[in-house]
């Protein structure tokens, strides 16, 4: 099991890595030439910057029971058809259960957007999510170990 991450807008990299490094799970952060990253811990993967190239390039790196953390619907859905384990940055568990609702409310706002309308800006981070992320990844990682 590894910890792969579409880094370039990830707010948990931090959290990722204390939790991976307390497992002794190896990290690959995925990122494009426009973003410097160096935890120290991770391995850090950098691609050309172009349409889902990070996408891509992680989707092709995962593997059965590794965990992906994404807020990419498509990658979290190419992960789960992998066999691998996907999350958001909020915590959210991406499972096959909850896909087709979740493509389903973005396909909605996409929409309402196309014919001019609005829809609501994300929510401000806050250290509740950061605290669901955590017990997610930790969740996920304990369900495998066992």
């Amino acid at each position: 099991m590894k910890i792969l991450v579409d880094a370039d807008a990830c707010p948990v990299k931090d959290i990722i890595v204390k939790v991976a490094k307390e497992y002794n799970l190896p990290v690959i952060m995925f990122i494009d030439t426009t973003h410097i990253l160096d935890d120290g811990y991770s391995e850090i993967i950098v691609v050309d910057k172009g349409f889902n190239s990070v996408d891509i390039a992680l989707i092709n790196k995962a593997a059965r029971g590794d965990i992906i953390v994404t807020q990419d619907f498509g990658v979290a859905t190419m992960a789960l058809a992998r066999g691998s384990y996907a999350l958001n940055q909020n915590g959210l568990i991406f499972s096959n259960k909850n896909m087709d609702r979740l493509l389903f409310e973005k396909h909605i706002s996409q929409k309402i957007r196309r014919s001019g309308g609005r829809t609501s800006n994300p929510k401000k981070r806050t250290k509740e999510n950061d605290e669901k992320f955590e017990a997610s990844l930790r969740k996920i990682i304990e369900t495998h170990l066992k």
